[in-house]
């Protein structure tokens, strides 16, 4: 007996799969970059801090540090990144992937609250923040972001499969 599974009930499982993929690849190079320094390959290490200092300031004291190197990213991108990463990882645990509504945008905002007060209070020399304060925002921030990007991403993946013809079984 062939069991057929639709297009539309696997496309949400490989577009999961798909940001999932990527999300735990760029912690991966994060963590890996000071790595690599160590084991003698500064060149491929020095291509991913260039590929991620588009994206973060990379200030040393600002940043984790491994075998005396440091991250790819400070420590409030760390944060984002596995924060976004833990939540997408166990994103199917918590709610179904067909369901694509996203809660109130008010929630990301909020969810912003606390970086913004952490990053204002050190700018303006009220307090100084850390790298747990800095990490523990930025993964709160990371985390609700995956929760409106998934449900997106698996929307923008269903409606992709309408411009692809289904195959013609004879």
């Amino acid at each position: 007996m062939n069991v057929e599974v639709s297009r539309p009930a696997v496309v949400p499982t490989i577009a999961w799969m798909a940001v999932t993929t990527i999300a735990v690849a760029l912690v991966a190079l994060i963590v890996g970059a000071p790595l690599l320094q160590s084991a003698g390959h500064p060149e491929f290490a020095a291509r991913i801090y260039k590929g991620f200092s588009y994206v973060c300031h990379q200030i040393p004291e600002r940043s984790f540090h491994l075998s005396s190197h440091q991250f790819a990213v400070c420590s409030r991108c760390t944060g984002l990144y596995a924060g976004f990463t833990i939540a997408t990882l166990t994103f199917p645990f918590f709610r179904s992937l067909r369901n694509t509504d996203t809660p109130r945008i008010i929630w990301l905002f909020a969810s912003a609250l606390p970086l913004a007060i952490d990053f204002s209070l050190t700018y303006f020399g009220i307090w100084q923040n850390n790298h747990f304060t800095r990490f523990t925002t930025g993964a709160l921030f990371g985390a609700v972001a995956a929760i409106f990007v998934l449900p997106g991403v698996i929307e923008l993946a269903l409606h992709a499969t309408r411009f692809f013809p289904r195959a013609r079984r004879k």
